[in-house]
């Protein structure tokens, strides 16, 4: 099941949007503001976050830039900013998407998957880390020319952790994520 994170101070739009998401399967965890959104993904591993520019603590550009330095997510901003100024902000911040309330709630939904596919394509991929391949496909893991096969647990853990360099998981995250 994956997580979308939901960053709103309006606690309508945040019930709607996880009502929404849930409806169609996904985890959700909602935020306030942009310094809760940071925290909980820090805390809690997403794939996708739902971002409104205008929040109190961190504001959704600031929050968007933090995503990019820290995560490898795509980030979707739902705000109520229609000018081309703030669409610019938007994507100048590293937004993959945008869009504007009010909202029709299945283009949501086909942006998230969309945003999901895309981003998933890479997920699904071989992974080459130096002299060694790791395999999606055959689930084996090649290093200078030697092929290792893993017990099915013990290569997704590999390539889990493989897709995700540079961070650092809770033994309670890699547990949600590959068990």
């Amino acid at each position: 099941m994956k997580t979308i994170l939901v960053a709103d101070d309006d606690q309508h739009v945040r019930y709607l949007v996880k009502e929404l998401l849930m409806k169609e399967g996904f985890q959700v965890i909602e935020a306030a503001d942009g310094a809760e959104a940071l925290k909980r993904l820090h805390n809690q591993i997403c794939e996708l976050a739902i971002v409104d520019i205008m929040m109190p603590v961190m504001d959704g550009y600031k929050l968007t830039v933090e995503i990019r330095k820290h995560f490898d997510i795509p980030v979707v901003l739902l705000t109520a900013k229609s000018q081309i100024e703030d669409k610019e902000i938007g994507y100048l911040s590293g937004t993959d998407d945008y869009l504007v309330k009010p909202f029709e709630p299945k283009e949501l939904i086909f942006r998230v998957n969309a945003l999901l596919r895309r981003y998933g394509k890479a997920m699904e991929s071989n992974i080459r880390i130096g002299s060694m391949l790791i395999n999606k496909k055959s689930y084996e893991i090649e290093v200078n020319g030697k092929t290792f096969i893993l017990p099915l647990k013990e290569f997704e853990l590999m390539y889990y952790l493989a897709s995700n360099l540079n961070q650092v998981f809770s033994r309670g995250q890699l547990i949600e994520q590959v068990w």
